[in-house]
């Protein structure tokens, strides 16, 4: 009985879910032409999620490049700083930091009001689009070498 309440308690919850403005499709969403400030929101949504994931994959060609180059390294250097992964990882997580503090602030253009989710989200997507762009440019430096 209780397994059965959970049950149509999650059913119940996504179902909800799936109506919710900030969780539009594309499919359902014409980003050319989105008027209200919840298609906009959505569409900024969108923008960045995209932007992450493309971000993402980049994030794994320049992770696998720098753990090619510790292995290199690691035999022919000895010296005890970190290595090329530690190294990516730490600027990534400083860069994640930096990126989130950024946009809070940007979206405090219009703090409490209904713009503020879009600017926070156009703001992702921008620096998002940014930190892709450098990590595509140390892949290419790193593979000309």
């Amino acid at each position: 009985m209780r397994g059965n309440l959970i049950a149509a308690t999650i059913l119940v919850m996504s179902a909800s879910v799936s109506t919710l403005p900030g969780n539009l499709h594309a499919q359902e969403l014409n980003c050319q032409d989105a008027v209200t400030q919840t298609e906009r929101t959505s569409c900024a949504r969108m923008e960045w999620e995209a932007a992450d994931n493309e971000l993402n994959a980049v994030w794994e060609e320049a992770l696998v490049l720098a753990e090619d180059e510790d292995a290199f390294h690691d035999s022919s250097s000895g010296d005890n700083r970190p290595g090329y992964v530690e190294t990516l990882q730490n600027t990534q997580s400083a860069w994640i930091s930096f990126r989130d503090l950024e946009c809070e602030y940007r979206g405090f253009q219009a703090r409490g009001g209904t713009m503020e989710p879009m600017l926070v989200n156009q703001c992702l997507a921008e620096l998002t689009r940014n930190r892709t762009t450098q990590l595509q440019n140390i892949i290419q430096e790193m593979g000309m070498q």
